[in-house]
């Protein structure tokens, strides 16, 4: 029997797991997939920020800590790196342009130039954040869960959990098609189907799915400079010669979305020089959870022994919520940081 069972290897879970194993508990991560972060997680564009955007509910509490938060694991995982690339955000209407946060800059079209010798047609004027990054989000989970099963933490995959095991009103573990995995708490970090497999307990749990479809796309290495936010347009490189690419979300036929990915290349290429010989790799739609009010992080039981974590934005606010959540269980005292993301429990 593990203290824990985390349900669901993305980066949250993976988060939890390392966290939890770190501070030695014993720990077993389940996940449906062949390999940790292979679900939504690798379908995130992984804009790791600090500030700027509009944060949900408690999300709010959490943003000052996420950039330490990352670089603390750069510290202790060897193989996390993130790309200090900073952030240009223009065209998003008066309201972005009037509402600097901390963190944030205005710059003109000379500063613009400088960051991304590239765009054929820079703007007048963008918001410029230094602070901004992007992260790996598939190597980063793996690294998480590598850390884990090194302290300790026993990992399975290809593991589906279907359902809590029930004794009553307690929850004593979950069972999956392997059989029953035991544990004194539950961590349910499995995005959109934690709502169905919290149906018998007394949580109110409201989470939509959001489809976001990312494309990526072969490229001359620093072609794109900074993580580049304009209404039409959406890219990152993620790594040497090769960039992300938001696409809009089209329901239909696969020729529709094959013609939104072929559009939003065209775009790339009407937008920066030297980008012709860009070709697109491949797309892929993900289901991002999206709980209404914000962050869902908390026991979804009075006895303590469900506990959920489903958030949006999931990579960014990961490392962070993994150290909380981890000391929440292992000392039982609330943190003050997660008091506006907790589950409402009848």
């Amino acid at each position: 029997m593990s203290a824990v069972v985390v349900v669901g290897a993305g980066i949250v879970g993976a988060s939890v797991a390392y966290h939890l194993a770190r501070r030695g508990v014993p720990v077993t991560l389940l996940e449906q997939g062949p390999g940790p972060g292979t679900g939504v997680t690798a379908d995130s564009f992984a804009w790791v920020g600090g500030s700027g955007g509009d944060w949900p509910g408690g999300a709010q509490d959490l943003r000052e800590y996420v950039l330490a938060d990352y670089e603390r694991l750069e510290a202790e995982l060897p193989d996390v790196t993130l790309r200090r690339t900073g952030s240009l955000n223009w065209g998003g209407g008066p309201d972005q342009e009037s509402r600097l946060m901390p963190g944030q800059f205005r710059v003109g079209r000379s500063d613009i130039t400088a960051l991304e010798p590239n765009l054929r047609h820079p703007p007048d004027q963008a918001v410029h954040v230094p602070g901004d990054a992007g992260v790996d989000a598939t190597a980063l989970t793996g690294a998480l869960v590598a850390a884990a099963e090194a302290h300790g933490a026993t990992v399975r995959y290809e593991t589906a959990v279907t359902s809590l095991q029930l004794s009553g009103e307690r929850v004593e573990g979950v069972l999956s098609a392997t059989g029953p995995h035991s544990a004194a708490t539950v961590v349910l970090t499995a995005g959109t189907n934690v709502p169905q497999l919290c149906e018998p307990l007394p949580a109110d749990l409201p989470v939509a799915a959001s489809p976001a479809t990312l494309a990526r796309v072969a490229a001359p290495p620093g072609l794109v400079r900074t993580i580049v936010a304009r209404p039409d347009l959406e890219v990152r490189e993620v790594r040497d010669g090769e960039l992300l690419l938001v696409l809009p979300h089209v329901d239909g036929p696969a020729a529709l979305r094959e013609r939104a990915a072929q559009d939003a290349l065209r775009r790339l290429r009407t937008a920066f020089r030297g980008s012709d010989e860009c070709r697109l790799l491949g797309y892929r739609t993900g289901r991002r959870p999206m709980p209404a009010h914000g962050p869902l992080i908390g026991y979804a039981t009075h006895d303590r022994s469900v506990y959920v974590a489903v958030m949006h934005p999931g990579v960014t606010l990961a490392p962070t919520v993994g150290r909380l959540v981890a000391d929440e269980l292992v000392t039982a005292r609330p943190a003050r940081e997660l008091l506006r993301c907790r589950p409402r429990v009848h």
